[in-house]
């Protein structure tokens, strides 16, 4: 089994109820949940938006590869409504993101495909839920 972190975000519609669901589909497809964060609100970054965020980190166990991983998670996010990444190569707002940022220690840059997540140490978004969680 592989440890991984994730980091999940919203800012549309219910967000409490995306969280949660999108909490179930990863449990359901990706693995055990080992530790969740609080939940954080939190401006929009890299864009402007009226809607806040609710932001979320967790460590799972995984069989699944590290590119198995990434199509699951964009699976997912598709099953709860999100139809593209960005707008026009710009963040937007969003019913779901998930993020892989850690997996086991690995190193890993292919196109679509860069863990440790590269942006994660300048999002204080992902840092505070995160910290909460690492061991």
């Amino acid at each position: 089994m592989h440890t991984i972190y994730l980091s999940l975000g919203t800012n549309l519609g219910s967000r409490e109820d995306n969280l949660e669901r999108a909490l179930h589909l990863l449990q359901e497809q990706v693995g055990a949940l080992l530790r969740r964060s609080s939940v954080h609100e939190t401006a929009p970054w890299g864009f402007e938006s009226s809607h806040m965020f609710l932001n979320l980190c967790v460590c799972m166990a995984t069989s699944l590869s590290p590119l198995q991983l990434l199509a699951t998670t964009k699976q997912i996010e598709r099953q709860l409504g999100r139809t593209q990444k960005s707008v026009h190569g710009h963040y937007a707002d969003r019913l779901i993101d998930i993020d892989i940022l850690l997996y086991d220690d690995a190193r890993i840059n292919e196109p679509g495909l860069v863990i440790p997540h590269p942006h994660m140490y300048e999002r204080e978004f992902v840092m505070m839920p995160l910290n909460e969680i690492l061991e």
